[in-house]
């Protein structure tokens, strides 16, 4: 880490991003626009709220109808799209950021897909063939299907499938010995529609590994929705997660499969259902394919007319067609989804691309089902989650969601069916512009600089591709082959990891501090460990780490106690180490956070403030974090300046009985001065203290509080509670700097930030402390003289308890000397 001090451009700029961060740093949400059916007046009232709230942007979501329309405007009418550049023109001057779904509902698709580009599907028909040999006819069973071929395997027993082709609509199945079946391989389209889709919008999803397909939907969607409005005024186009279900064929996929793989697709077919020696290399080179397509043919074709556009395209990229985490890699907006820091979420894939990219910032879909159902989440049930995403990599939100309604909407107003409605019609809103400030600093600060991931997690493709039948998600598949035991044993030791997949084979070796692979067979990816073991790299297998997390090494932030609730991520800027730090669970936890690279000192950076909250001159920090807290911690290889403040004045006239001004040495402790030892009330000490500058922080500490006594027994036998420490000042002490009030302090820690009242030069330090009435208590002789005439009137009817112990042991005064440590 490179060496810092305490004026260190690169900390003072931290600190005031952190105090003030940009609104493009808040959370955007999802803005539905159900129907399509909204005013001007819908559009200005929902963004001046998003506004006033300090949210970040709105992504615009059209959905589907909540009432029947009296005048229809469907999806890309002239109305509609009026509407739709008021709200990017309205919403861009307010300062907000404006993105638009490429579609409406999802997955992409409408009524301009036709038959030949809608998203298909491979289906087997299985039947029982008696001996000798046949003619059988096949002929498609739906519109749209194409028989592909027949393939003749025996019921038991191992044996290669036969490929039959269709000739002039039948199979010549030959004569084969023993009881036989017949696979028939039939593509047909899966018959999904648009999803949610709103009024105008429904039609077929369409084929996401045929560009032409792909091309047919951005003009008739795409170049309506940006010929609309003003596209410099964009954040960026979004497509949402990828949902095409069951798509697992394309018309070229057979021509493709030849040119990239080597060897013809469609004799092998049917060893995608029946298993032989070679299959699982089959199934992987099929998958494999998909991928590559839909890379090249949905992917490509969209960031290559986002560019033309002039805007940039946001995806989630993960889902049918399986996507891989390096799929992302010309994606210019990176986003991901699901919460869950100690798993492999979306959200982790997500920022685990954004990593081997080095895109720095990386979103996710965020509270899709917050406390269902809709009005019952909280601003806590919102930070926890959003503390989950920050943990996986994530630092900007996308909240799901604001729903729009009208209105004139009866009752409390239209909501969108999956739960959140985030919006003022909740009660709790007056919190809402807090909220949306806690997580802007958190997300603006985990962007800056580079994360800290020293353990690749590599996934091997090929073992992961044959197993992928017949689900298809390969983020649920490699999910599955990593498993949760393995990154939570990670996580929850201390490391972070950057997962990666066969993308990394192609590139030149690279010292990776340590690699754990999860389980391959794949004889190229033990060939690529292998030299990344020869240039440095640590190779462990996943096994082993779930069995012993230590072999990874020293973690990277050291949690002590916590009982696996507490996570850290590691940002490293200029110099400056940065650790956010979260306990997950619903009651507190006590934990000693220790950095490996921490420097000398730490600070706790208050998000909820924008200020520094604590500080350490030690590498550990100790925290006890209530149920769903975070913290920020930061350091810096500089240790603060300490300034001892032993020069103090007594000053007479204002407070207390002293006749004139004075010097007193600390500790000053009035009971052991004359002139102050019964006295009760308050004094003022003064002193000076010069500074060259005045500095970024500047705190003023009284001491530590020693431990005590607690609680005792008097007369009456009971037990009264009594704080069990000696504090440093007895017993509360008013701040003044320069004439400026900075605050009281009464209680543990006696610790106050001036620096924003000290200036370069001389500044004059005041300090106004005030007793107890203990002495006063005990010298009060009328209170016995007032008890014993009762007494004698109506005879004993209580006794003042514990007056004897009245001012025992009592201590007032500076008890220690202050310190002003300057950073």
């Amino acid at each position: 880490m490179a060496p810092l001090t305490p004026e260190s451009p690169g900390l003072a700029a931290l600190r005031a991003g952190f105090a003030d961060p940009p609104r493009a740093a808040a959370p955007m949400m999802r803005w539905w626009w159900f129907g399509p059916d909204i005013t001007t007046e819908g559009v200005e009232r929902d963004l001046t709220a998003m506004a006033e709230a300090g949210l970040g942007g709105a992504e615009i979501a059209f959905v589907y109808p909540m009432r029947v329309l009296e005048e229809e405007a469907p999806f890309l009418s002239p109305r509609f799209l009026a509407a739709l550049d008021h709200a990017v023109r309205f919403g861009a001057a307010l300062g907000l950021r404006m993105d638009l779904t490429l579609g409406s509902g999802w997955s992409f698709g409408g009524p301009h897909v036709t038959d030949d580009l809608a998203a298909r599907t491979l289906v087997w028909e299985r039947r029982l063939l008696p001996p000798g040999a046949h003619r059988v006819p096949v002929s498609p069973t739906f519109p749209g299907d194409v028989v592909v071929g027949g393939y003749l395997t025996p019921l038991e027993g191992p044996a290669e499938p036969v490929h039959l082709p269709v000739v002039d609509g039948h199979l010549d199945v030959p004569d084969t010995p023993g009881p036989r079946q017949l696979l028939l391989a039939t593509t047909r389209r899966t018959g999904q529609n648009v999803k949610r889709a709103a009024a105008g919008a429904e039609g077929p999803v369409l084929d996401h590994y045929d560009a032409e397909a792909v091309r047919t939907h951005l003009r008739a969607v795409g170049d309506v929705l940006l010929d609309a409005v003003d596209a410099s005024l964009l954040g960026a186009v979004f497509c949402d997660s990828l949902e095409v279900y069951d798509a697992n064929w394309t018309p070229a996929l057979p021509a493709e499969f030849a040119a990239r793989r080597g060897y013809a697709l469609v004799p092998r077919l049917a060893e995608l259902v029946v298993d032989t020696p070679g299959s699982d290399s089959f199934r992987a080179d099929v998958h494999r394919t998909l991928t590559e397509l839909y890379e090249e043919h949905f992917v490509d074709v969209v960031c290559a007319w986002a560019d033309d556009r002039g805007v940039a395209f946001r995806l989630q990229g993960y889902g049918v067609p399986p996507a891989s985490v390096s799929s992302y890699r010309d994606v210019a907006m990176i986003e991901g989804e699901g919460w869950g820091w100690r798993e492999l979420t979306s959200a982790k894939w997500a920022s685990s691309a954004a990593h081997e990219r080095g895109t720095p910032v990386v979103s996710a879909e965020a509270w899709t089902w917050v406390n269902s159902p809709s009005f019952r989440a909280t601003p806590l049930d919102l930070a926890g989650e959003a503390h989950e995403h920050l943990l996986a990599g994530v630092n900007h939100v996308v909240g799901h969601g604001w729903p729009h309604s009208p209105a004139d909407a009866p009752g409390l107003g239209w909501i969108f069916y999956a739960s959140g409605a985030l919006d003022d019609r909740n009660a709790w809103w007056p919190a809402a512009p807090a909220l949306w400030r806690y997580l802007a600093r958190l997300g603006w600060l985990l962007r800056q600089g580079e994360p800290v991931r020293e353990v690749t997690l590599f996934v091997p493709g090929h073992d992961v591709y044959a197993q992928l039948a017949p689900e298809l998600d390969l983020f649920r598949a490699v999910r599955r082959h990593v498993g949760v035991a393995l990154t939570a044993a990670l996580r929850t030791a201390g490391h972070d990891y950057v997962l990666v997949d066969d993308a990394v084979l192609d590139a030149a070796p690279r010292p990776r501090p340590v690699i754990v692979v999860a389980g391959t067979t794949d004889a190229r990816a033990e060939s690529w460990l292998a030299e990344q073991a020869a240039v440095g790299s640590r190779v462990l297998r996943a096994a082993e780490v779930v069995a012993d997390p230590d072999l990874v090494g020293d973690p990277d932030v050291g949690i002590e106690g916590g009982e696996g609730d507490v996570g850290a991520v590691h940002r490293r800027i200029d110099g400056v180490d940065v650790w956010f730090v979260a306990n997950t669970a619903p009651r507190e936890r006590r934990v000693r956070v220790r950095p490996r690279d921490a420097a000398p000192g730490l600070e706790r950076w208050d998000a909820h403030t924008g200020r520094v909250s604590a500080t350490w001159e030690t590498p550990f920090a100790d925290l006890a974090l209530a149920p769903y807290e975070a913290a920020v911690l930061v350091g810096s290889s500089a240790p603060a300046t300490r300034l001892t403040l032993a020069d103090w004045t007594l000053r007479a006239g204002v407070h207390g009985p002293a006749a004139r001004e004075r010097p007193v040495t600390l500790p000053h402790v009035w009971e052991d001065d004359p002139e102050l030892a019964r006295f009760c009330g308050s004094v003022t000490y003064t002193a000076t203290v010069a500074l060259d500058a005045a500095p970024a922080r500047a705190e003023l500490d009284f001491g530590s509080s020693a431990p005590s006594d607690g609680a005792f027994a008097g007369d009456s036998g009971l037990p009264s509670f009594r704080a069990a420490v000696e504090p440093p000042v007895g017993a509360v002490v008013q701040v003044r700097v320069n004439g400026t009030d900075c605050g009281v302090l009464w209680a543990p820690p006696f610790r106050l930030d001036i620096a924003p009242a000290l200036r370069a030069g001389v500044n004059e330090l005041t300090l106004v402390v005030s007793s107890t009435s203990a002495h006063a208590l005990a010298d009060d002789t009328h209170l016995g003289e007032a008890v014993a005439a009762v007494a004698r009137r109506y005879g004993c009817r209580f006794v003042l308890q514990d007056l004897d112990q009245a001012d025992a042991a009592v201590r007032s005064g500076l008890l220690a000397t202050p310190t002003l440590r300057l950073s």
